[in-house]
């Protein structure tokens, strides 16, 4: 029997077939469609710029077994290998190494923003409270908070001249010291690191350390400060594998935090004794009239009282303030110094020219003062070319990308470690005639090279918005202090010992062998050292 076919069945055979048509579209519309974004993305991924090329590491471990304690050094050597900008696998931490002006640029410069923040290390969370210091808060409200108050508050040049007399007392009490042990070695670097601790203490909360405690006490200020900048620039695996710092396998976390404690306690002391007496403080200052004897404690704790909801100050950033300018403010500029005496000691003919200005400008019957540094190009050249070759922080303190992003036609991953190598790029010789020899005369009459961050072939104290905060204090107290021992003695070593210029690496480059030098007078009016 044939089926008959009527109108209605025709039109809903129609229908269910245009239907199904539809969907049969829909789907491959879609199909392709999705091949096409797949298609797009592996094309995307193809096209992404490779990561930096480097030395091949270890399943898990990286290159971790193949650090060099000396990083400055080793970082150096394997971008003569593997070139201006390079990767380690550091455990599950990618590092970036730049060795190179114009990729420096890329990074602090063009790229600031992104670069703005920092890969912080366990060690410095614990020193600094959590990381709540100018040094490691991330870029922010908050960091740019804390950065106003120490550049202007306690840092600027109208802060900075209001003291001058606290330095120019901690420096002459220690010409009065080497005055004392003349004929005798005297430790240079440990006698500048409590003159500059005392002027910060002073300049902190009025604290200074005078008389017979003066070596003792100096010196155990500075193992601490020196055991914790140590510690900041150890290789910790807690960094390079989180998910083990609970274990704090090498004792770190542990080391750090009994370092911090001690002056933990001391700060607990200080800001209960201001908290107690800041009434009768404010009602004295207000009944004089003026402001003067406040120093920066109070003015912390007062801006913390008057704190601004949005961004405020705590009790906990006041600590990692003070923190940051005792151990950041004191071990930096000592080392300078003492580098740069040795240096000088190390040429004579260096001493001798540096000796002649300080005749010229200031004679041999008056001392030196803070106004007089100006007047002293060549000992300017002489600090400019000491930072160049032993820059204080050889690394700078390491960056650590927002985001992905394309450095020297290479891609750098969000949340690597970024170092920016100074001390190799400062001592390149494509860039610099005869790198390793001292010759401040490579500084005279060139006003290109400064502390500004602006010429990438030499940043000492970096570039861009993380540039260091304290250059201002660290270049008066450096200048000043060393036209006074120059201007003041001649140095000589004691007999049959050579002059040693290693360096010994950490987050802050340290002189290996201690310069213990003997002083001789050299002005005319003995009473010019009392």
């Amino acid at each position: 029997m044939t089926p008959t076919i009527t109108s209605t069945t025709l039109l809903n055979f129609l229908k269910d077939n245009v239907d199904l048509t539809r969907v049969c579209f829909t789907l491959s519309a879609a199909a392709v469609v999705f091949l096409l974004l797949i298609h797009l993305k592996l094309r995307g991924k193809r096209a992404s710029p490779p990561l930096p090329p480097g030395p091949r590491g270890l399943p898990l471990l990286g290159n971790l077994l193949s650090l060099d304690p000396e990083l400055h050094s080793y970082f150096r050597d394997l971008a003569q290998t593997h070139g201006p900008i390079l990767k380690l696998q550091l455990g599950n931490k990618v590092g970036i190494v730049i060795t190179s002006p114009s990729l420096a640029r890329e990074v602090l410069r063009e790229n600031d923003v992104v670069f703005a923040n920092r890969d912080v290390p366990v060690a410095g969370r614990i020193a600094t409270y959590g990381g709540y210091d100018i040094v490691w808060t991330p870029y922010g409200p908050e960091w740019r908070m804390l950065r106003k108050v120490c550049v202007l508050k306690m840092l600027s040049n109208t802060t900075l001249d209001s003291v001058y007399e606290l330095r120019r007392r901690e420096v002459r009490q220690t010409v009065g010291y080497c005055y004392s042990r003349v004929g005798s070695p005297v430790n240079v670097g440990e006698q500048m690191f409590l003159t500059i601790l005392n002027v910060i203490t002073n300049m902190l909360w009025g604290g200074a350390v005078e008389g017979d405690e003066r070596d003792s006490l100096g010196a155990e200020f500075r193992q601490i400060v020196s055991e914790m900048t140590d510690l900041l620039g150890k290789p910790n695996l807690s960094d390079f594998y989180p998910g083990l710092a609970r274990f704090d396998l090498q004792g770190v976390g542990k080391q750090m935090t009994k370092l911090a404690l001690r002056f933990d306690m001391m700060f607990e002391k200080l800001i209960a004794q201001r908290s107690s007496s800041s009434l009768k403080i404010r009602d004295e200052r207000d009944s004089s009239g003026g402001g003067q004897n406040r120093d920066f404690l109070q003015y912390l704790l007062e801006l913390k009282e008057e704190a601004d909801s949005k961004t405020p100050l705590t009790i906990t950033h006041v600590k990692a303030l003070l923190m940051d300018m005792v151990v950041g403010g004191s071990d930096t500029s000592s080392n300078t110094i003492e580098f740069a005496m040795a240096e000088i000691m190390n040429q004579p003919e260096i001493l001798k020219r540096a000796q002649q200005e300080l005749e010229a400008v200031i004679g041999k019957d008056n001392i030196v003062e803070e106004s007089d540094i100006h007047k002293l190009p060549y000992l300017q050249a002489v600090m400019k070319e000491t930072l160049r070759l032993h820059p204080v922080l050889p690394l700078l303190v390491p960056h650590c990308p927002s985001e992905s992003c394309t450095v020297g036609g290479y891609t750098i991953p969000k949340g690597s470690r970024i170092f920016i190598n100074v001390w190799a790029t400062q001592r390149d010789p494509s860039i610099w005639e005869n790198p390793l020899k001292f010759d401040p005369e490579r500084f005279l009459n060139n006003s290109k090279w400064d502390f500004s961050g602006s010429d990438f072939n030499y940043i000492p104290f970096g570039s861009g918005r993380r540039i260091c905060a304290g250059i201002a204090m660290a270049e008066r107290m450096v200048m000043y202090s060393l036209a006074t021992l120059l201007h003041s003695f001649n140095w000589e070593l004691p007999r049959g010992e050579k002059m040693d210029l290693a360096e010994k690496f950490g987050i802050v480059l340290k002189k290996k062998i201690p310069l213990v030098a003997i002083p001789t007078p050299r002005l005319l009016d003995r009473s010019l050292y009392e």
